[in-house]
């Protein structure tokens, strides 16, 4: 497979019958959805407590959420409030202007280089590649100021600068009241492991009525 395209991933001349990904990064994001949820943390085992979000129940969302601006090819700026390893923020990157995350435990986060190695070499013997430098994780509390001003310091981004935040479900209240208060009006709040209830947040206004998109994923735009 040759190079992708260095510019945005949307199709030039779309129409409804054109989907709004290149071929050639959706081929990408299906393999790192498949090695990343190869490699899942569930509901069993030593870590049965923590769970990670299963991007190929994510993939097919994406559509939705370039059609409706949501994401807008190389020049979205994405947060994920709880990043763990850091799969999303990789599943994200070639999709992004760049791609941030920040994650409470020290020993969930040191996990992040050796997937990221292991998914490089995976893609590279298909030909494929991920962005460089468009990941950029944090240790630290996403409710802390403290984090958003190293944030602001280290990639040029405040916190109302950013334009998707992310989580996975946990603390979705906590982080709502938050992206109500300082995000920028317009940004957008996707809660990861929601399905046919769907809560509301002061200050968001629910994009998502009825059921999440595939079974999994509500979003929320600040007012």
């Amino acid at each position: 497979m040759g190079p992708l395209p260095a510019g945005p991933a949307l199709s030039q001349v779309a129409t409804k019958d054109e989907p709004m990904i290149d071929p050639r990064i959706m081929t990408l994001l299906d393999r790192v959805a498949r090695f990343c949820d190869g490699r899942q943390v569930g509901d069993v085992g030593a870590f049965g407590f923590r769970r990670s979000t299963e991007l190929g129940r994510v993939l097919p969302c994406l559509e939705h959420l370039l059609s409706k601006g949501v994401l807008v090819p190389g020049k979205t700026r994405f947060l994920d409030m709880g990043c763990a390893d850091g799969r999303v923020n990789l599943f994200f990157s070639p999709l992004v202007g760049r791609s941030v995350g920040i994650e409470l435990d020290d020993w969930i986060l040191d996990e992040y280089s050796d997937l990221k190695a292991a998914l490089e070499t995976h893609l590279s013997r298909q030909g494929l590649h991920l962005p460089s430098n468009h990941v950029h994780l944090f240790l630290g509390d996403s409710m802390k100021e403290a984090i958003h001003d190293r944030i602001e310091e280290e990639t040029g981004i405040a916190f109302e600068a950013f334009d998707l935040f992310y989580t996975y479900l946990t603390m979705q209240e906590e982080f709502a009241s938050l992206i109500a208060k300082k995000a920028r009006r317009g940004s957008v709040f996707a809660v990861y492991g929601l399905s046919n209830i769907l809560p509301r947040f002061p200050g968001l206004r629910l994009l998502t009525p009825g059921r999440a998109l595939n079974g999994v994923l509500a979003l929320y735009e600040k007012e």
